[in-house]
């Protein structure tokens, strides 16, 4: 009797465990679909991305956009899109207005102002060196990034390197220290850099 009593209780525990152990498989499975079905979507948005036809067509769109649209720089730190769009209003219908901000979400001193129209970029091109906030704004027209393709920057020169000579050092002419040799063939000592003191060499 204290047997089967044994066997039942142990029986339940597999039971459990079982239980636990099928609610644990469910789990992962449902992980695993869950993973399937954002690595599908990632894949679908890369070759929309890849694809030249669409490429172009938004690059063309960008592009007709950025016509439309003026450089506003040395925007005041203070200013809002409202007073920008108050300011540029004269020249045309304001479309976006876009203050550039850094990671922590200060502003970083420029804008960018779309029209409607194209038209409205040149009248907003007369408003360079106008203010706004007590300080002049440079206005240009905006220009188009092409992905891919970076400015050239010359590298700058160290002001405090000196000038560097890629040609090595060469010791000047002088008579043999060893007291030998024509002048034609004259020994020149190689210079050593010298060694540190080591107390287990």
């Amino acid at each position: 009797m204290e047997h089967d009593d044994i066997d039942m209780i142990g029986s339940d525990t597999n039971d459990a465990e079982l239980d636990d152990m099928k609610k644990r498989l469910k789990d992962m499975e449902d992980e695993a679909a869950a993973l399937r079905e954002m690595q599908a979507k990632v894949e679908k948005e890369m070759s929309s991305v890849q694809d030249p036809a669409s490429a172009a067509a938004s690059q063309a769109n960008r592009e007709e956009v950025d016509s439309r649209s003026v450089f506003v720089g040395n925007v005041d730190y203070s200013c809002t899109p409202e007073e920008v769009q108050q300011h540029f209003q004269s020249c045309g219908t304001v479309n976006r207005i876009t203050i550039r901000t850094d990671k922590f979400g200060q502003p970083k001193g420029y804008a960018y102002v779309e029209f409607v129209e194209p038209e409205a970029v040149q009248e907003a091109l007369l408003l360079n060196e106008s203010e706004l906030h007590g300080r002049q704004l440079k206005v240009t027209a905006k220009r188009t990034n092409i992905p891919g393709m970076k400015q050239y920057r010359p590298r700058r020169s160290n002001p405090f390197m000196g000038a560097r000579s890629r040609s090595p050092y060469v010791a000047p002419y002088f008579f043999s220290p060893y007291g030998y040799g024509s002048i034609c063939c004259r020994k020149v000592p190689r210079f050593r850099m010298p060694t540190r003191y080591g107390p287990y060499y």
